[in-house]
């Protein structure tokens, strides 16, 4: 039983109204909502695809890639954003080649742009994969990003 199936029986009959319920729980299965299981969604609930996209797009809550091996949370609240968070964004976006919502080729570096991390006191602060990193600056970036490289590469 594959893990689509195995979330569609916990919603027998469902209709339009279960969707986002749904999608949830194939985001928290697989990691992110892959085209497939957009499109099996929306078979399930007798939904288009598109209807299913459009949804799942209008919510930021849902991701349309996996992670990276490290998901680096970039905070932008009010806190972060007076001490300099968009300087660590623009930086850590150049130095990984990405944008926000996406991930490196080789899987490695996801980055998330957040309101708040709840760490103000730490602004400008990243979490990554739950470990917090405080009061950065754009130059501080290059020797984190070696450090993580270098603990993937030693666990590989």
């Amino acid at each position: 039983m594959t893990d689509l199936q195995f979330i569609f029986q916990r919603y027998p009959g469902a209709k339009r109204d279960a969707l986002i319920p749904i999608l949830q729980e194939v985001q928290d299965v697989q990691g992110y909502l892959s085209r497939d299981s957009v499109i099996a969604v929306g078979q399930y609930l007798g939904l288009p695809a598109s209807k299913v996209y459009g949804v799942a797009t209008f919510y930021n809550q849902f991701r349309f890639q996996p992670l990276g091996r490290y998901n680096i949370q970039v905070c932008r609240g009010t806190a972060c954003h007076v001490k300099g968070s968009l300087g660590v964004l623009e930086s850590l976006k150049r130095s990984l080649g990405i944008d926000a919502g996406q991930t490196t080729r080789d899987g490695l570096f996801s980055i998330e742009v957040v309101a708040c991390l709840g760490a103000c006191g730490l602004a400008p602060v990243l979490c990554i994969n739950g470990e917090f990193h405080g009061n950065l600056k754009p130059e501080s970036l290059g020797k984190l990003l070696s450090t993580l490289r270098k603990e993937a590469a030693a666990n590989a």
